[in-house]
């Protein structure tokens, strides 16, 4: 099996054939296929066969299907400061899209 690490959104991710991740929302509507270029390491299951970029590997792409779009939990943020009755509560939700690779070549 193989296995690599991209870089997607500014964050790196160690993926193989048909994992699915949630990754920082994308401006790509659902059901089309993607192709990643920014592969920094691709290796083989028995540690076979490695190969490193500088900083990317050249003519390696990564083919993803995007599955949905979606908003994570809430995460409730809490301002407070004692003795002067200052007190704010936020919440916010991050957004993101739910991706599933395809193909790594």
């Amino acid at each position: 099996m193989t296995y690599a690490i991209i870089q997607l959104s500014g964050k790196q991710y160690l993926i193989k054939q048909g994992d699915t991740l949630q990754v920082e929302k994308l401006a790509v509507n659902e059901n089309k296929e993607i192709e990643i270029n920014e592969v920094l390491l691709t290796f083989e299951d028995k540690g076979e066969k490695i190969v490193i970029g500088v900083p990317f590997i050249e003519k390696a792409v990564v083919t993803a299907k995007i599955l949905e779009h979606g908003k994570r939990k809430k995460v409730t943020v809490v301002k407070f400061k004692p003795k002067i009755r200052y007190k704010k509560t936020r919440g916010h939700r991050q957004e993101y899209t739910k991706v599933e690779i395809v193909k790594i070549a």
